[in-house]
C-alpha cells in the first residue's frame, strides 16, 4: 500500500468521529461511532486473560472495523435499524472493502466474514462485546437521555450474545443491576 491509499484510507475512517450514535456519555454529550469502536476494542484487549483461548489481536481487529459501513450510512439504532438498512449499509462497505489495497481488502474481508457468520470464539466475544458496551454506555449516560423503549430493551438486551460465556454471562448480569439500580436511583419507571 503506498502512503496515498494509506491516507484515504484513514480519511474515510475519521468519519466515524463525526458520526453520532444513540448513546450519550457520562456528561450528556452525544457519542461517536469511533468512541464506541475505541471501547470495544479497549474491551477486548482487557479480556486477554480471561478468554486464554481466543485470539485476542483478532477480537481487537474486528472490534475496530466492526462498524466502518457506518463511515457511509451513519448510525441507526438497533431497535430500528430494517434489513433494507443493513443490506445498503453491507453493499456499500464491500464496495469500499473491495477499493482497498489488495491485502488490506482479504483481510477485511476474511474478518467481516467471520464475523457475520458468529462460529468462531473470536467473532462471538466481538459481538458480545459490541452489544455489551451500548448497555455500559447507556448505564453511565443521564436517564433522561434514555428512550421509552430503553427502560425495557436494557433489561432484556444481550442475554442471548454471552450464553456461550459463563464469564459473559456474570457481567451480562452485573450490567443488569446496574440498569435496575440506575432506574430505582433516578425514580423512574
Amino acid at each position: 500500500m503506498d502512503t496515498r491509499e494509506y491516507l484515504e484510507i484513514l480519511h474515510i475512517a475519521e468519519r466515524l468521529k463525526d458520526t453520532t450514535r444513540h448513546c450519550t456519555t457520562t456528561k450528556g454529550r452525544i457519542e461517536s461511532v469511533a468512541e464506541h469502536s475505541w471501547r470495544i476494542s479497549l474491551m477486548a484487549y482487557l479480556l486477554k486473560y480471561e478468554f486464554q483461548d481466543a485470539d485476542i489481536d483478532k477480537v481487537i481487529r474486528m472490534c475496530l472495523i466492526h462498524d466502518l459501513g457506518e463511515c457511509f450510512t451513519g448510525d441507526i439504532p438497533t431497535f430500528i435499524k430494517t434489513d433494507i438498512d443493513r443490506d445498503k449499509e453491507d453493499s456499500l462497505l464491500d464496495q469500499w472493502v473491495e477499493s482497498l489495497p489488495p491485502e488490506v481488502s482479504s483481510d477485511m474481508r476474511a474478518l467481516f466474514e467471520e464475523m457475520n457468520a458468529q462460529q468462531t470464539k473470536e467473532a462471538k466475544l466481538y459481538k458480545a462485546l459490541d452489544k455489551l458496551e451500548a448497555l455500559i454506555q447507556h448505564n453511565e449516560s443521564p436517564l433522561d437521555t434514555w428512550s421509552d423503549n430503553e427502560y425495557e430493551l436494557n433489561k432484556r438486551y444481550a442475554f442471548d450474545a454471552v450464553e456461550f460465556s459463563d464469564w459473559l454471562s456474570d457481567l451480562r448480569r452485573e450490567i443488569l443491576a446496574d440498569t435496575l439500580e440506575k432506574i430505582e436511583n433516578e425514580g423512574k419507571r
